[in-house]
């Protein structure tokens, strides 16, 4: 197989490459810096990968392996993968949205360590066929190190693992969840989390606008191709769900307790209208 082309120091466009090999029925992503390539034909199920070494990975696929072609293949099937975390209890959940430094995923270890389950933190698998359904693909949640020690992990997963690309510590699911993963959760509502810098936590509605805004760009951004149908999805999927902003206080437990009590209770139809559904 010939050396694929490389394009050096000229400009390149990521969306531009996967336009080009949609016309022809396939899907691609060329990470620039390793001259990685993936690319994927939806019809076959055939995926091929191409890299200068059996090592030279991007740096973030040892915590989501194969995530594109996962992506490729689950949105021919009319599903998703979300950037968002989750949370639930006796089968029923919360997606929780936002860009990096917003809290979720800090507010999912938070409900893990006090009781609740969660399928997944960075990516979960939607499927919108019957309702809203979030499955677990990933296994790996992450913290940054402020986060570690505010929620007390050091003591139970140690502090002399060595950090990720980001800085950040990673470490498997069931290394803190209270049970075995889920296979699913039936999502009842999108939290947008805050940190507020109260106290306590509270939750009131927001927009579906505002829900769409932090659930969405994250998503398409990190997902390769599929865009417009990505906008889709979650258009529908904000339109399916009520909406919340989630102000979160400074104590784990109480952040737990607060969801936990949300879950027991189903949204009432004021709500759902409050929240523009």
């Amino acid at each position: 197989m010939p050396v694929p082309a490389s394009w050096g120091d000229a400009h390149f466009t990521e969306h531009g490459f996967a336009q080009r090999l949609a016309e022809v029925g396939l899907r691609g992503h060329h990470y620039h810096d390793l001259d990685f390539w993936q690319v994927y034909d939806p019809d076959r199920r055939i995926g091929v990968q191409l890299m200068r070494s059996p090592d030279a990975f991007p740096p973030w696929e040892q915590g989501a392996p194969l995530r594109a072609f996962l992506h490729w293949e689950y949105a021919a099937r009319g599903m998703r993968l979300a950037h968002a975390g989750t949370l639930g209890l006796d089968g029923k959940g919360v997606l929780l949205a936002g860009a990096g430094g917003a809290g979720k995923s800090g507010t999912v270890v938070a409900g893990l360590l006090n009781g609740l389950d969660s399928v997944g933190d960075d990516y979960v698998l939607i499927d919108l066929s019957g309702g809203v359904t979030a499955r677990p693909l990933f296994s790996i949640l992450k913290q940054d190190q402020p986060g570690f020690a505010r929620l007390g992990l050091g003591r139970r997963l140690g502090t002399d693992r060595p950090l990720n690309w980001q800085g950040k510590h990673a470490f498997h699911i069931n290394e803190i969840a209270p049970r075995p993963v889920r296979a699913s959760l039936d999502i009842s509502a999108l939290m947008v989390p805050h940190i507020s810098g109260g106290k306590t936590s509270s939750i009131a509605p927001i927009s579906r606008k505002d829900a769409l805004i932090a659930l969405a760009p994250s998503g398409i951004a990190q997902m390769p191709g599929e865009r417009e149908s990505g906008f889709r999805f979650f258009s529908d999927l904000t339109r399916l769900l009520p909406c919340y902003r989630l102000y979160l206080g400074t104590h784990p437990k109480e952040i737990a307790d607060t969801i936990a009590d949300f879950l027991a209770r189903a949204p009432d139809e004021a709500e759902r209208d409050h929240a523009g559904l």
